[in-house]
């Protein structure tokens, strides 16, 4: 199927590949291997992805035949709450114990599950089993996540992460005092050297920032409000344990364990408090906010007192 339209003044100067995701409803994966494999015209010339287009260009593009849908098998998650959902996205709060989507040698619920549990089609861009996904929660973190249900929502927010259009606000409990109180953690982040399944501060990784303040400071922790700058597999949790403030309750990163047992905590304390971003299809500013689940209000509650 061949489809035409005209480039928009609000794209003037975007790179074609960019320029196509936008227009079509594609991924910006898809509009590569749709430039790369000659299927796309711009005013009627073979471009290449790192053009750019001008407004009033005719951008013209042959479309595979869509595809069927990957299958999700539509499992109940307990304590998987909707916060907000239209045509094109859902806004969950995910609870701890939850994946973002099936993974191998995961057999536990995923958000991916629940949400199509709950009647919810999503984009069937990217791998079948991260059909949706634009950005992940680790299991033992809660909090706000949004998923694509529209092929153009999930090109257009992929984009928003990749571009840090997206506000992204976490409260972590850490263990000790930062000094100074607010700052930026500014090192890179890789699988770490002899244990690949965790992450550490690694000299060439990729390039990971951290943006933090206290919000309150008890004896024994600090409640910080934290914001990321990029988005990396576990970026806190080893940001945090490399200051030598992790947060508390994750042993995976060396926190101490008697700390979070005097608090009765049996994970990490990281919260995705805050999620905010334009939403794809009219740009509206989406702004959502999370309440603390019961186990991380409680440790608070024992760590003030």
């Amino acid at each position: 199927m061949t489809r035409s339209l005209p480039v928009p003044d609000g794209l003037d100067g975007l790179r074609v590949d960019a320029a196509l995701a936008r227009l079509f409803g594609v991924s910006r994966t898809s509009a590569v291997g749709l430039i790369e494999g000659g299927d796309v015209r711009v005013d009627g010339r073979v471009p290449i992805k790192s053009d750019r287009v001008s407004s009033g260009d005719w951008l013209e593009v042959t479309l595979p035949p869509p595809a069927a849908p990957p299958s999700i098998e539509p499992v109940s998650v307990a304590g998987l709450r909707v916060v907000y959902a239209d045509a094109d996205l859902v806004v969950v709060d995910k609870p701890v114990g939850v994946a973002a989507h099936p993974s191998p040698g995961w057999t536990g619920p995923t958000v991916v599950q629940g949400v199509a549990a709950m009647g919810h089609l999503l984009a069937t861009s990217g791998a079948a089993e991260r059909q949706g996904v634009v950005h992940r929660l680790d299991v033992g973190t809660t909090g706000l996540m949004v998923l694509a249900k529209s092929e153009r929502a999930y090109a257009v927010l992929k984009d928003a992460f990749r571009e840090r259009r997206v506000d992204k606000g976490y409260h972590a409990l850490v263990q000790g005092h930062p000094d100074p109180s607010s700052g930026t953690i500014d090192a890179p982040i890789d699988r770490h050297p002899s244990a690949d399944w965790r992450f550490a501060v690694v000299a060439g990784g990729r390039p990971s920032v951290t943006h933090y303040s206290t919000l309150e400071a008890f004896r024994a922790a600090s409640l910080l409000e934290i914001r990321l700058e990029t988005g990396r597999t576990h970026q806190i949790r080893v940001h945090m344990a490399a200051v030598r403030h992790p947060c508390v309750g994750d042993l995976t990163y060396g926190a101490d364990p008697t700390l979070a047992d005097r608090l009765g905590l049996a994970r990490q304390w990281l919260h995705a408090q805050r999620l905010g971003f334009d939403h794809p299809a009219d740009q509206r500013p989406l702004v959502f906010e999370s309440p603390y689940p019961s186990d991380l209000s409680a440790a608070l509650t024992r760590v003030r007192g």
